[in-house]
Formats: structure tokens, sequence, C-alpha cells
């Protein structure tokens, strides 16, 4: 699931860059789409629209000369974000969906600045706090990539590398697919309502992480229908998630601690990704034999997620890495899994 801001100034600058008209006191603004003159958004629209096509062609070449010098010097992060989007995207439709001009050039120094973007009180209005936002002018710029299997979502951050002049330069780059296991955001918002209404919260808590995944950009976007999506979400929220501490689930004579459970996709289909804590140093079949019983026994415990998941795909992790292993079963083969009576996984 996932796209990398590569620079730590750039980083802090993506934390803000998407939320506009700012507070008074610090001098900012923010202008939207519509906002913009034809000379500006023209401007905006082309060099955005230059570097999708590049990222689209995987030419990172090409986009790293049109990256502001700071960036471009430590480039390998945005290099494999292009290398890993772009066989999702050939012969993609770009389209500019989405401008926002962020003016912090009255700024006497780098610090932390809120945006906001839109009508107050609007559906439509972001937010963004961006911390050590230097001096200058910034554009996040959001293009949608249609028309193939995997439609994907492109942001960029530009900075006006010339002082009022209409040249702009890549200073941070996000990736995001607008669908999973053939469907979008909307529609996953609509599955997690229903299960929450069936009291199925394991069902609901992970549609609605995907739904917010697929219908936010970027992780430092906030408007109040996301905010609105966060909170039903944190209403169904199951009382047993692993986190700070794991998830202990057991079969049999066996316990397993789960680090971590998300959901993922493989041959468009969506799974329940799993990582557990594995016991190192084991051979394939033994490796193979406990992650299936991992499998049987958080069905065990959560049997409602046969129902929303095509399966689960569950790494095994080790101290160190040590022989990882990882395996995906569709959910009717996991059962069928299991050793015969008498033997033990």
């Amino acid at each position: 699931m996932l796209s990398r801001l590569f620079v730590k100034w750039a980083r802090a600058l993506a934390l803000a860059v998407l939320a506009g008209l700012a507070s008074p006191a610090l001098a900012v603004s923010c202008m939207t789409q519509s906002q913009l003159t034809g000379e500006q958004r023209t401007a905006i629209q082309q060099a955005a629209h230059t570097l999708a096509e590049n990222v689209e062609a995987g030419n990172a070449a090409a986009v790293r000369a049109q990256t502001v010098a700071s960036v471009a010097a430590q480039f390998d992060g945005i290099a494999d974000s292009i290398q890993a989007v772009n066989a999702s995207i050939q012969h993609a439709t770009l389209t500019v969906d989405g401008i926002y001009l962020l003016d912090a050039s009255d700024l006497k120094s780098a610090q932390e600045t809120q945006f906001f973007c839109g009508a107050a009180g609007s559906a439509l209005t972001v937010e963004v706090d961006i911390p050590n936002l230097p001096p200058g002018k910034y554009v996040l710029a959001i293009l949608h990539a249609t028309g193939v299997r995997q439609p994907q979502q492109l942001s960029f951050i530009l900075q006006n590398d010339a002082a009022g002049g209409p040249d702009w330069k890549l200073a941070g780059f996000f990736t995001r697919p607008m669908m999973m296991g053939g469907h979008d955001g909307d529609w996953f918002w609509t599955q997690a309502r229903n299960y929450a209404a069936k009291k199925q919260r394991w069902d609901a808590w992970f549609y609605y992480q995907t739904a917010q995944y697929l219908l936010d950009p970027v992780d430092f976007i906030t408007s109040p229908n996301l905010q609105k999506l966060q909170r039903e979400a944190e209403e169904a929220r199951p009382d047993n998630l692993p986190g700070a501490n794991p998830l202990r689930i057991s079969n049999g004579t066996q316990s397993f601690d789960i680090t971590s459970l998300h959901t993922g996709e493989l041959s468009n289909q969506l799974d329940l990704v799993v990582t557990y804590n594995a016991t190192p140093s084991q051979d394939p079949v033994a490796a193979r034999a406990q992650v299936t019983a991992v499998m049987r026994a958080l069905l065990e415990q959560h049997p409602e997620l046969e129902s929303a998941f095509h399966g689960l795909w569950v790494h095994a992790a080790t101290p160190g890495n040590q022989n990882p292993f990882a395996l995906e079963l569709p959910m009717d083969q996991i059962q069928a899994s299991a050793p015969p009576p008498g033997q033990h996984s």
C-alpha cells in the first residue's frame, strides 16, 4: 500500500502541503484550482502532467531533472517509487484532479504552519499542519491515472524554483491506488457501515481502514468528510487489535503473537495480511505448518473474517529476518490445510 516522502524537509512540507488558507498571523495562504489565474493554472498543470508522463514511462532520469536540487541529491526513494508504480499505469489516462497553491513566502524562518484550503465549513475544505516549512511557494498537485486495471493516484509536491516565475519543480512524490480487490473507497465505506450495523467489528474496522487508504491521496490531508470516516471507524474499533502489544491467539497447544494486521491485494483479490512472531530456523515444511496453524487459529477466534476476505496472507517474522516465510491461502483452503486427527501442526 505505499508511498513516501524522500527528504526530511520535504516530508515536513508534505505534511502541510495540501491545506491552505492559513492563519493571518503566519502570513501564509492557500488557493484552490478554481482561484488560480489561467496562467498560474496552466503552468502548474503542465509541470505536473509532464512529471506524471515521465513516471508513466519509467523515466526516472527525466523526473530527477525536474526535481529541486536538495531532493535530487537524495533521489533513490523517488526512483524506487517510480519503478514500483509505472508498470501499473502504462497507457493510462492522466488527469489533474486537484491543485493547491500554498504561499508561505512571507515566513521569516522554517516553522510549523497550518493551511486551510476551501470555504470554511465546506465538505471540500482540507487542512494540514506543516512542521518546519521553509519560506517559499509550493503546490500540491493530485493526478489520477485511470483507464487501466489498477488505477492510481499520483501526488506531487512542487516548489517554485524561480522567484515569482512559473518554474515548478518536484519536491516530493506520493502514490496510492484508487481501488483494491476491484472496488473503490466509497464501496469499502458502505460495506464497513453494513458490517458495523451487524456488529461484525473486525470486518468493519478493516474495511473502514481500506476506505480511508483509498479515499485519502496522501496521509497529511484532513477534511470534514475524512474526519467523518475516521469517527465511524473509531466507533467500530475492536478491543483486541495488535498495537503496542501483540495479539495472542491459540490453536490447541500452540499460541502465536500477531504483531500487525492490515488489508492487502493479491491477484486483484482482497486479503487480510497478517504478521506474527515465528519460531526461528524452521525448515520450509515446519514453517508452512506453523503459518497454516496461525491462519486456522485466527479464523477460529474471528470466524466473521471468512466472509469479508478472499483469504489470509501470513508473514512469519523471525529475529534478524532469518529464513522469512510467507503464504497466502484462500479461505476455503485454510481448513483443508489442517493436519489429520491425532497430529499437531
